[in-house]
C-alpha cells in the first residue's frame, strides 16, 4: 500500500467509483470560489480525467431565472434548458465540457422537491425534517447522473457560518463519513487580509472560518488562502500549524492578471497535485500547460494593439450581469490577437437622441446585450441609429437583436410607431409575445398569464442559415445549434416590410416560423441574434460570431 502522500500506486475506490471533491469558502463572500473550482477542473481535464463539475447554492429561489442581475448578476442556460447559476459558465469554459440542468441545485429547488414528495404522500406518513430528508435530497443530487465521471467537483454557495448553507454543509458531511477518505476531499477558501497600519498580513479570519467549518464536523483537507500579495513562508506554517494541516496543503490564492492564468497559478502552488495526492493517486506526469500559457500570452501581449468596444446596455453598475459576454469577447480578442478594451455605456444615458456627442465616439464596434423591460430602450435605439448611420460594426444579442429591428422599422421601413408588446400596446408589434413553438417533439404554448419562472423559450435550439448570408459565411455551416433564453420574438408578420427596407433574415427556425438572425448586407458587419452566442464560447473555441465582429471592429478606422 501506497503512502497516501506519496505517488505510488493507486489505492481506493473501484473503477467507475468517482471522486468527490467538496469546496467550501469563508470570512466573505466573492473570494473565487467558482475559479478555483473551474481551476481544478481545468487541471484534472489536463490530466486526462474526466470531471463533472457543479454548484449548490443556498437561496431559496427555484433557479435565478426570476432573480434581477442586480441581485445574481448573469444566469447562465445550458443546452438542456436549466437556467443556472453563473458559476456554470466558467465551469465550461474552463473545462470545455457542457453543464446540464443536473450540474446546479438551490434550497428553492431542494425544498420544493421534498415538499411535493410529502404532499403525494412519498414518505409514508413520516415527519419531515431538514435531517434526514432535505440533506438526504441533497446528497441525491450531488451523486445523481454522473456517468463516467472520475471526479464530480461541488461548490458549495455562500460562505461557511450563513445559516442558508448550513443543509448543504450537513449534507457533504454526511456523504464524505459514507464515502471515506478515499473518495472525499474537503477543499476551503478563506481571506488573508493585509493591514496596512500594521503593514502585515492576518492569518486570524482564516484561523476562525477553519475553525466555524470545523464545528459543523467538517475538516478541510486542502485550504486555499486567498490574498493580494504573497503569503510568505512563515503565515503558510502559521496557518498550516492552527488549521491542523501540513504548509504543502495551505495553497496561496493570488491575485492574476487574467482568470486564465489562473489554472497556471495554482498548479504552480501544488492545488491539483495535492488533490490527487489526497486520493493516493499519481502525480506524474503532469496537465498539459503549453494551450493555456499561450493563451494568457495572447490576452496580455496582442501583437495589434487594441480595439475598443461599447457595450450598451441596462446592468451596467454590475459587470456579472454581462460576464459571458465579457468572456466571449476576451476570447475573440486573444483569437484576433487583439486587446479588447471594454466601455460600458448605461444605455440611459443616450436616451436623448444625440449619443454621437459623446460615449459612442471613440467605439470601433457597438455591441447592445440581453435585457428586460422597458428601461433604457429608447438609448438602446439610439445606438444602434448610430452604428447604422455611421458604418460602425454593431452586435445586437437577444433584445439587442430586438432593439435592432425596432429602429430599422421606424427610421427606415416606414413604421414610426414600430414597438415590442413588452412595453405595453403597439401599434405596429414588431416584437411580440412568444405564444407557441416546438420543442423536440412537444410544443410548448405561453401566455400573458403564465409564471415568469422557467417559461421562456430556453436551452439550445437549431436555426437554418441563409446561403449566401454574412453569418453562413461566418458559420460555415447551414444549421447550427444555439441557447436562447427570451420570452418575447420578432414579429415575423413584418419580414417583408423589413426586407424591402434593406434587412436580410438570415437565420430561421427550422421550420421557418421563428426569426433567428436580422442582417443588413449593406453594412460593414451589422448583425442582430436572437439567441445568446455567448454561453457557447470557450477560450480555446471562440464563437465565431465574437470573432468575426472583432475582426471587423480591428478594421474601423476611429470615429470622429
Amino acid at each position: 500500500m501506497s503512502d497516501r502522500h506519496g505517488s505510488g500506486p493507486e489505492v481506493g475506490p473501484a473503477a467507475g467509483s468517482p471522486r468527490y471533491v467538496f469546496i467550501t469558502g469563508g470570512v466573505v463572500s466573492s473570494l473565487g470560489k467558482g475559479i478555483a473550482s473551474a481551476s481544478l477542473g481545468a487541471l484534472l481535464t489536463a490530466r486526462g480525467f474526466k470531471v463533472r463539475q457543479r454548484k449548490l447554492d443556498p437561496y431559496l429561489n427555484v433557479d435565478p431565472g426570476t432573480m434581477s442581475p442586480y441581485e445574481h448578476g448573469e444566469v447562465f442556460v445550458t443546452d438542456d434548458g436549466a437556467e443556472t447559476d453563473l458559476d456554470l459558465g466558467h465551469y465550461e469554459r474552463f473545462t470545455g465540457i457542457n453543464a446540464k440542468r443536473s450540474d446546479n441545485v438551490t434550497t428553492g429547488r431542494i425544498y420544493s422537491e421534498v415538499i411535493a414528495k410529502e404532499r403525494r404522500g412519498e414518505y409514508l406518513g413520516k415527519t419531515i425534517q431538514v435531517i434526514p430528508h432535505v440533506t438526504d435530497a441533497i446528497k441525491e443530487f450531488i451523486q445523481a447522473d454522473v456517468a463516467d465521471a472520475e471526479f464530480i467537483l461541488c461548490e458549495i454557495g455562500g460562505t461557511v457560518g450563513d445559516i442558508e448553507s448550513l443543509p448543504f454543509l450537513e449534507a457533504i458531511r454526511q456523504l464524505g463519513n459514507e464515502l471515506g477518505p478515499e473518495r472525499a476531499c474537503y477543499v476551503h477558501l478563506t481571506l488573508v487580509p493585509f493591514v496596512g497600519a500594521a503593514g502585515e498580513l492576518k492569518t486570524k479570519p482564516t484561523q476562525h472560518s477553519v475553525k466555524e467549518l470545523q464545528s459543523v464536523g467538517i475538516r478541510p483537507d486542502i485550504l486555499l488562502a486567498r490574498c493580494e500579495r504573497e503569503i510568505g513562508e512563515d503565515e503558510i506554517r502559521k496557518i498550516g500549524l492552527f488549521c491542523n494541516l501540513r504548509k504543502e496543503r495551505v495553497i496561496p490564492a493570488l491575485n492574476v492578471q487574467t482568470i486564465y492564468a489562473a489554472p497556471r497559478q495554482y498548479h504552480e502552488q501544488g492545488f491539483d497535485v495535492e488533490v490527487l495526492r489526497h486520493f493516493g493517486l499519481p502525480v506524474e506526469p503532469g496537465p498539459a500547460m503549453a494551450p493555456w500559457d499561450d493563451l494568457v500570452q495572447r490576452i496580455l501581449q496582442p501583437r495589434h494593439g487594441r480595439v475598443r468596444i461599447a457595450i450598451v446596455g441596462k446592468y451596467t453598475e454590475l459587470l456579472d450581469s454581462y460576464k459571458s459576454l465579457q468572456e466571449a469577447l476576451i476570447h475573440a480578442g486573444a483569437f484576433n490577437e487583439v486587446r479588447i478594451e471594454l466601455d460600458w455605456v448605461n444605455s440611459e444615458e443616450l436616451d436623448v437622441p444625440s449619443p454621437e456627442a459623446d460615449r459612442l465616439q471613440e467605439a470601433q464596434g457597438i455591441l447592445v446585450p440581453g435585457g428586460f423591460g422597458i428601461r433604457g430602450t429608447e438609448g438602446m435605439i439610439n445606438a444602434v441609429t448610430y452604428a447604422r448611420e455611421r458604418g460602425v460594426p454593431y452586435f445586437g444579442i437577444c433584445f439587442g437583436m430586438q432593439m435592432a429591428v425596432i429602429e430599422g422599422a421606424r427610421n427606415v421601413a416606414g413604421l414610426p410607431r414600430a414597438d415590442s408588446s413588452e412595453f405595453g400596446p403597439a401599434v405596429d408589434p414588431v416584437v411580440g409575445l412568444m405564444t407557441e413553438w416546438t420543442r423536440g417533439n412537444q410544443v410548448e404554448r405561453r401566455s400573458e398569464e403564465s409564471d415568469l419562472g422557467g417559461t421562456m423559450r430556453l436551452g439550445a435550439y437549431a436555426c437554418a442559415l441563409t446561403p449566401g448570408s454574412l453569418v453562413r459565411d461566418i458559420y460555415g455551416a447551414d444549421i447550427i445549434s444555439e441557447r436562447h433564453r427570451h420570452r418575447y420574438e420578432v414579429n415575423i408578420a413584418y419580414r417583408e416590410r423589413l426586407e424591402a427596407a434593406g434587412y436580410r433574415f438570415s437565420g430561421l427556425s427550422p421550420d421557418g416560423v421563428l426569426p433567428e438572425i436580422v442582417e443588413r448586407p449593406d453594412h460593414r458587419w451589422f448583425v442582430g441574434v436572437q439567441f445568446h452566442p455567448e454561453l457557447k464560447s470557450k477560450p480555446f473555441d471562440p464563437h465565431p460570431l465574437f470573432g468575426s465582429f472583432v475582426a471587423a471592429a480591428m478594421k474601423t478606422s476611429r470615429i470622429t
